[in-house]
């Protein structure tokens, strides 16, 4: 068996995706108008300069401060409730029609991110994947964060996340693929035979050309809404040689098709 793994944030969406919900947070009065600010501070210095270890840990310690005492099952609730406002514009194009390929070809797909399960999960089941990875944190009895971590689905975390999966569910991850846009994920993209990158921090951009790994650019945010999806392999052959990709997923089906099969 082999499977994808794609990161989250720049990679299937094309924002972070905890600054993303942090509207929908102050709505429900679980957070102040000065942290939203903050988050969207955040998240054009994301966008812009990548995201290194430094950064992201104090962006982790920041949201394990702000959760602290809040209800796990309200914060899963708010999140289902807002996917179709909050993410669906924010899906790139092109990730779901690499997602819709790997499905066509018999892989397993997975989200891989550092954010919280209680975000990662129900956009993992949005998005039609298989499954995914994401942190923990720490409930009381009572169903309320303390403040601390379980597991954090960061670096090296990440690649032995994938790693116990793989082992559990038969996985092959030398024929496998990953896809990422930061350098924090060197450990994931060396995890699988077929690393990606995506929209890459300046990093891991030049790392990719000295190691010769793919690279790739994302910039069509679509809502699932108004997509044509890619059509599965078989049912197009049985129509008589339909393309590969539908319209909207053309170039990319032109471009990765090929080797998406030829690795089965």
């Amino acid at each position: 068996m082999e499977a994808a793994f794609f990161d989250l944030d720049k990679t299937v969406i094309a924002r972070a995706s905890m600054a993303a919900f942090s509207r929908t947070f102050y709505r429900g009065g679980m957070i102040a108008r000065s942290t939203v600010v903050r988050a969207l501070t955040s998240q054009l210095v994301f966008m812009h300069l990548g995201a290194s270890e430094q950064k992201l840990a104090r962006i982790r310690e920041q949201v394990l401060l702000i959760t602290r005492g809040w209800d796990q099952k309200e914060v899963a609730r708010i999140v289902r409730e807002a996917l179709d406002e909050v993410v669906e514009p924010i899906i790139y194009a092109e990730a779901l029609d690499l997602i819709d390929l790997h499905h066509a070809a018999g892989r397993r797909t997975y989200i891989v991110s550092a954010s919280p399960d209680e975000i990662v999960t129900p956009l993992a089941e949005y998005l039609g994947v298989d499954g995914s990875i994401a942190s923990r944190a720490v409930v009381d009895l009572d169903g309320r964060y303390t403040g601390e971590m379980d597991f954090y689905a960061y670096g090296p975390f990440k690649a032995h996340a994938i790693r116990e999966l793989a082992a559990a569910e038969g996985i092959d991850l030398a024929e496998s693929f990953a896809y990422s846009d930061s350098y924090t994920d060197v450990p994931m993209l060396e995890t699988v035979g077929h690393p990606v990158v995506v929209n890459a921090d300046r990093v891991l951009a030049r790392l990719a050309r000295e190691r010769g790994w793919e690279s790739l650019q994302f910039t069509r945010p679509v809502r699932l809404r108004d997509r044509v999806p890619v059509p599965n392999l078989p049912t197009a052959a049985a129509m008589g040689g339909v393309a590969l990709a539908a319209t909207g997923a053309a170039v990319v089906a032109w471009r990765y098709g090929h080797r998406l099969r030829r690795s089965n």
